[in-house]
């Protein structure tokens, strides 16, 4: 057999409704040929062996708190980057256009290109940097591009230039997250050369505050530094619709009626995660929006002794009944998870066992009165009665709840509730 040498051709033509076709082919040996006839069910018939539900209604009732909740003067920017973080773009933007966002922030052009073929009309700010070759993409679209440097300035208006139009920018200021935006030492200087520039159009200035949610003092020390700078900043050619913001979900503390700042950043707050107890917006309780889900795929009963999952990391101490459930890491259930996570069952938590897989978990549900193959597992979310949210599936991760969102991963369906409510 040595020497053999193989290629395999893979013909498919569902269109055709033609055969396929395997072929083999080999120095030594005439060809074979085998043939099947592809069997093609509709997934649609499938059940969902992990998921994640998205209650719009939920979305819209949240948006609808926080604008109660702020001076009618300030502006709703709805945060939507990372795919409206894991909830689903199309759907979450197409809702949040419907019930009053102002405007909307994502991560690049590309988003910012997605959330535009939605809806037009809203202004659409592309927070992070602008890439060589990306500056065709803002002027197209009519994105707002984030300034930070001089060069961004020269390429930005180069490409509204060779467009013939006017392109809308934000200039962005670093009072000490050290990340996006010119140190607030270099602003007015850098103001300046945006205001000369023909072609493009000074639409707003904002910060980025780095710890809001756990340290007050250097919360109010880069608002302070903000303020000043604005100060020194020359006016926009067009002050009517000119935004100043600084304020996202966790900085709303000292958020002053009287002050300059005019908008608000909105993120994981209007997916019902509040991450900062003394927020201004606390109070507001906001709904979740997403709920994650799987299935019992196996039940069995293990001895005492038996090691379960990759690496041994958890040796049963007793005779324990486990569930395995059809969701890993694969799906967005990290492997920080193992031994440590407790999942819904009926209502009850089940602890996690040993090491966390791509596509199944194991779990202890020898506390269960009964437990079939098929029943749903919550890892977040509420369920009879018994409830895990996000902040605390994220601690057994060792992550963030932005972390979390993001990390659900494709092939988990986002299954939309669209019922107003």
């Amino acid at each position: 057999m040595e020497g053999l040498i193989f290629e395999q051709v893979l013909k498919l033509n569902q269109r055709r409704g033609q055969r396929d076709k395997i072929l083999l082919r080999s120095a030594n040996f005439p060809l074979p040929t085998f043939k099947f006839q592809p069997q093609y069910c509709s997934m649609s018939t499938l059940p969902h062996r992990c998921w994640a539900e998205i209650d719009l209604a939920a979305l819209e009732r949240n948006l609808g708190k926080i604008r109660a909740a702020l001076p009618p003067r300030v502006r709703y920017v709805a945060v939507v980057k990372a795919d409206a973080y894991g909830h689903g773009l199309a759907q979450t933007v197409a809702r949040l256009m419907q019930c009053g966002a102002d405007c909307f922030a994502v991560a690049n052009a590309k988003e910012g290109a997605d959330v535009r073929e939605i809806g037009s009309g809203w202004p659409v700010l592309v927070l992070g940097a602008v890439l060589p070759g990306e500056e065709s993409a803002l002027v197209e679209y009519d994105l707002m591009a984030t300034v930070s440097a001089p060069e961004e300035i020269v390429r930005l208006n180069a490409a509204a230039a060779a467009a013939g139009r006017k392109l809308n920018v934000h200039l962005k200021i670093d009072t000490g997250m050290g990340r996006i935006g010119v140190w607030h030492r270099d602003a007015a200087a850098l103001a300046n050369e945006l205001a000369a520039a023909p072609n493009l159009a000074w639409r707003g200035v904002f910060t980025h505050f780095s710890c809001a949610d756990s340290d007050p003092a250097f919360t109010a020390l880069q608002r302070q530094l903000f303020l000043d700078t604005l100060r020194e900043l020359p006016a926009p050619a067009d002050p009517k619709g000119f935004l100043i913001h600084a304020d996202n979900s966790a900085g709303l503390e000292s958020f002053a009626a009287d002050s300059p700042i005019n908008a608000v950043r909105v993120g994981l707050l209007q997916f019902g995660l509040l991450p900062y107890p003394d927020s201004l917006l606390s109070r507001l309780r906001p709904d979740p929006v997403l709920s994650f889900h799987t299935r019992v795929g196996l039940v069995k009963t293990l001895p005492a002794g038996t090691s379960v999952g990759y690496g041994r990391t958890r040796t049963l101490e007793r005779e324990t009944r486990v569930a395995i459930l059809t969701a890993g890491y694969g799906d967005g259930l990290p492997t920080a998870a193992s031994n440590r996570a407790q999942i819904l069952i009926h209502g009850q938590r089940c602890a996690v066992l040993g090491r966390v897989s791509m596509d199944s978990t194991i779990v202890d549900a020898s506390a269960l009165a009964e437990v079939a193959v098929g029943d749903i597992a919550t890892l977040i979310g509420e369920q009879a009665g018994g409830s895990i949210g996000v902040a605390e599936f994220s601690r057994w991760c060792d992550c963030i709840p932005w972390e979390t969102f993001c990390s659900i991963t494709q092939r988990v369906p986002r299954i939309y509730k669209t019922t107003r409510r």
